[in-house]
């Protein structure tokens, strides 16, 4: 018999990871291929969207912390107060489980992303918005960040086999084209931009502050991440990429 996931459970999870646990505001985050087969002899649980957030929520502590390799799924059952079974009459697999993690946590940075409002914007101020909303994401949500940099050292074999995650997050490259295609129109760009090449700049230069915060400050006696001076970095990195993007002329 499958026990009731506390509610108090899911909701210092979903405080802890942004994720929504109000069945009436979750989101579906399973690609159609991704449908688990259900098993024969288990009973259709209630409450299914609610499960499927309260999961997720669980995985995406457990995946940050662990890498895919080293989650259990027991440990994820334990975190929701539910079994492997009801979590693999969902999901199916472990792998499949990661991969709707994958998902999840890309889908909401990008939805974030469409909230900036840049159309009133000058270009230049429109791309320092997108950097300090950049920077302060990926210090706000480390389980991001941890996420990507494990998808990255198992060489992003599964991120290969989940083709949509590509459609996920075209939007900020489209983002940064139309920003900087305005601020080419006005001169206030140089001309030879590549959108891709933006957005790989404004991730590097602030997934830094989260990656290497233990490294780095331990090296050189400096706060990181969140600890660290948050205002005056994310105002360099937003200057760096100004810069960069300028015509030499203004330079």
């Amino acid at each position: 018999m499958l026990h009731r996931a506390e509610p108090q459970r899911c909701d210092d999870l979903a405080t802890l990871l942004n994720l929504a646990c109000d069945s009436a505001n979750i989101e579906t985050v399973m690609a159609p291929g991704l449908a688990a087969a259900r098993h024969p002899a288990m009973r259709k649980p209630k409450a299914p969207q609610a499960n499927r957030a309260r999961i997720l929520a669980a995985a995406t502590a457990e995946f940050a912390a662990r890498g895919v390799k080293g989650a259990s799924m027991d440990a994820i059952a334990a975190r929701t107060s539910t079994t492997r079974a009801l979590i693999n009459y969902y999901f199916g697999s472990k792998e499949r489980l990661y991969l709707a993690v994958l998902e999840r946590v890309y889908a909401e940075i990008r939805e974030a992303e469409n909230e900036l409002e840049l159309e009133h914007l000058a270009p230049a101020d429109a791309i320092r918005r997108i950097v300090e909303f950049t920077y302060d994401y990926y210090v706000g949500h480390e389980y991001f960040v941890r996420l990507v940099v494990a998808e990255n050292q198992a060489k992003g074999r599964h991120m290969k086999r989940f083709p949509s995650l590509r459609t996920v997050n075209r939007p900020i490259v489209d983002m940064l084209g139309a920003v900087i295609a305005r601020g080419q129109a006005e001169g206030t760009f140089r001309p030879d931009l590549d959108p891709i090449d933006v957005h790989m700049a404004i991730a590097a230069l602030g997934m830094f502050n989260v990656t290497n915060q233990y490294t780095f400050g331990t090296l050189f006696q400096r706060e990181m991440g969140a600890k660290g001076d948050v205002p005056s970095r994310r105002q360099l990195v937003a200057d760096m990429i100004l810069s960069w993007l300028a015509p030499a002329s203004t330079r």
